[in-house]
């Protein structure tokens, strides 16, 4: 496990269940996506504690008056294709106004390194803070591309939603980004030399859309 003041590690009894229950490589494409869903929405409740809130206008219940709250700061969910699309609702049913910004990045198989196909975000940074969607980080190299393709858009705040992750990547990650937050459901000591997280949880975007 992380010691990094910056890795906030779930230790929700719930999503540790549901981490045992999606290891099991017997799972269908539809159960991987049920409890991906399921996890990925515990976490953003623990990424979003800190949200602060803005008075809005005075409303009626139906006893009385009180003054209306709006999240005050803005957001964006940008999740990585495609593994990242299987976090989308479970964030987006929490943050409804949320702006969805797609990165398109994968992982070479022979160099494991990052390659970006897909970048439509505008020319002026318009969010206070980006929650990155992606269920895995191995060596960290996706995440890195990724977290700095948001601090050169300007980002201020960057917040990082994974579901299983290496020590070695996310200590890499905790390291030279201090100042983003990781929220994970867990963490595998073992990075194999194919980039594998052992005992993990599999190819996360072969097993979520069935394309073995």
């Amino acid at each position: 496990m992380s010691s990094a003041s910056n890795v906030s590690v779930s230790k929700h009894p719930i999503v540790q269940q549901k981490i045992s229950e999606l290891r099991r490589a017997a799972n269908t494409p539809r159960t991987v996506r049920s409890l991906t869903d399921s996890i990925a929405r515990l976490l953003m409740y623990e990424a979003t504690l800190d949200l602060s809130l803005a008075p809005t206008t005075e409303e009626h219940s139906p006893v009385g008056t009180y003054m209306g709250q709006k999240i005050a700061v803005r957001q964006a969910l940008v999740p990585i294709l495609r593994s990242g699309l299987s976090l989308l609702n479970a964030a987006s049913d929490l943050l409804h106004d949320a702006e969805i910004r797609h990165l398109g990045l994968f992982r070479e198989e022979s160099t494991l390194q990052p390659v970006e196909y897909y970048n439509k975000l505008p020319r002026q940074c318009n969010v206070d803070e980006c929650f990155v969607l992606d269920p895995m980080i191995a060596t960290g190299g996706t995440a890195e591309a990724a977290i700095e393709i948001l601090k050169g858009w300007g980002v201020p705040k960057i917040k990082f939603i994974a579901v299983c992750v290496s020590k070695q990547g996310i200590d890499m990650l905790a390291r030279k980004y201090p100042d983003v937050s990781f929220y994970v459901a867990v963490v595998d000591e073992i990075l194999d030399k194919r980039g594998f997280v052992i005992p993990g949880i599999g190819d996360c975007g072969d097993r979520l859309n069935n394309t073995f």
